[in-house]
């Protein structure tokens, strides 16, 4: 890690993340690998036993915003979350590439509620900042929708969309009564 730089992780704060494409290429440009990306993203979700709350995939890179992995043990930190995320992605995409991914990744701790607000809007907004789209329900691998109509995504975003299921499955379960 460079000099300065701190990672605030295992803080059980919630993390924006980016990381791009080697040199910012555009990799992900076309819908096959950006699928792909979103199976991987997901089973290392699953792996690592985190919730994410927001996700794009742009031509070029990648935000997330997520929590910590549920156990704090060196196995299981942000840092290994995202090691098999670029690890196992970069096997399926890189072809000729010498390489896929920056090494690199940025991380914001996001602690408040209006940071929470402010970084999902960032992430649903950036294709139509960037000219993909003119709406962000027009762009299919973001979380956009999921947070507009429930509709589930190839990434389980973890929303007041799930917490009503979580709450409606429990209700109906005889046990629970």
């Amino acid at each position: 890690m460079p000099h300065g730089l701190t990672r605030g992780q295992n803080t059980g704060q919630l993390h924006f993340i980016t990381f791009s494409c080697y040199h910012r290429l555009p990799y992900l440009k076309d819908p096959e690998p950006k699928d792909i990306l979103e199976r991987v993203i997901e089973r290392a979700r699953l792996s690592h036993r985190l919730c994410i709350y927001a996700y794009v995939l742009m031509p070029e890179h990648v935000h997330l915003l997520t929590s910590e992995p549920e156990t704090n043990s060196q196995t299981r930190a942000l840092a290994s979350f995202l090691r098999v995320v670029k690890g196992e992605s970069s096997k399926l995409l890189k072809g000729p590439r010498e390489q896929f991914w920056q090494t690199r990744y940025y991380d914001f701790n996001t602690f408040t509620t209006g940071k929470f607000v402010e970084k999902v809007q960032y992430i649903h907004r950036n294709p139509v900042t960037r000219g993909l789209v003119t709406r962000p329900e027009d762009y299919r691998w973001s979380s956009f929708n999921h947070y507009a109509t429930g509709a589930p995504n190839a990434i389980q975003i973890d929303s007041h969309w799930v917490d009503r299921r979580r709450f409606e499955l429990r209700s109906n379960d005889p046990l629970m009564r």
